[in-house]
C-alpha cells in the first residue's frame, strides 16, 4: 500500500510537470503567433511605403526581420525541447501507472495468499481440538481399562495389594506372573489327565 502510494504520488508530481510544461508550450507558440503577425505588419507596411525611403526601409525591414527569425528560431528550438521533455514525461507517467498496477497485483495476491493460510490454520485448530477432544476420550477409556486390569491382577488369592500407586511395566509384570502361574496350571492338570 506504501509503495502504490508512493508511486501515485510521483505520478501526480510528473502530470503536475507535464501540464505546466504544455502550459508553457501553448504560451510559446502564442508568441510565435504573435510574432508572425508582427512580420506580416512590417511586411504589409513596407508594401504600402512610397518608392523615395524604400532603401532606408529595407535596411529596416531587414533588421528586423533578422531579429525576428532569430527570435523565432530560439522559440521554435524551445519548443523542440519542450516537446522532447513531455514526451519523456508521458512515458514516465506510463511506467508508474504500470508499476501501480503491478503493485496492485502483486499487493491482491498476497491478500489471496494470506486468505488462504488463514484458512489452513483455522483448519489446523478445529483438527487439533478434534484431536485433544480425542485424546481426552482415549485416555478416560485407557485409564478405565487400566484400573479394570489392576482390580483384575491384585483380587487374585495370593497377590498382595500394591501400597503405592502402580507404574504400567507393575502393572504388566504382575498380570504376566499371573497369566505365567495359569498356564503352568493348566499345564499340570493336563500332564495329571484332569478336565
Amino acid at each position: 500500500t506504501g509503495a502504490i502510494s508512493s508511486l501515485q504520488r510521483q505520478m501526480e508530481i510528473k502530470e503536475s510537470e507535464l501540464r505546466r510544461i504544455r502550459s508553457e508550450k501553448d504560451l510559446l507558440q502564442k508568441q510565435l503567433r504573435e510574432r508572425e503577425v508582427q512580420l506580416q505588419a512590417v511586411s504589409d507596411k513596407f508594401c504600402s511605403l512610397t518608392e523615395g525611403r524604400e532603401e532606408e526601409i529595407v535596411a529596416m525591414m531587414e533588421e528586423e526581420n533578422r531579429n525576428l527569425q532569430q527570435v523565432v528560431t530560439e522559440q521554435e528550438s524551445q519548443l523542440a525541447e519542450q516537446n522532447e521533455l513531455i514526451s519523456e514525461l508521458q512515458g514516465k507517467i506510463s511506467q508508474l501507472r504500470a508499476e501501480v498496477v503491478t503493485t496492485r497485483l502483486h499487493l491482491l495476491e498476497q491478500k489471496q495468499a494470506q486468505k488462504e493460510i488463514q484458512t489452513q490454520a483455522e483448519a489446523l485448530q478445529h483438527k487439533e481440538l478434534q484431536t485433544r477432544v480425542a485424546l481426552e476420550h482415549i485416555s478416560t477409556k485407557f485409564e478405565r481399562y487400566r484400573n479394570k486390569i489392576i482390580q483384575a491382577t491384585f483380587s487374585v488369592e495370593g497377590i498382595q495389594e500394591p501400597s503405592a500407586e502402580l507404574t504400567d511395566n507393575e502393572v504388566l509384570e504382575a498380570m504376566q506372573k499371573i497369566i505365567n502361574e495359569r498356564a503352568e496350571f493348566q499345564q499340570m492338570l493336563k500332564n495329571k489327565g484332569s478336565k
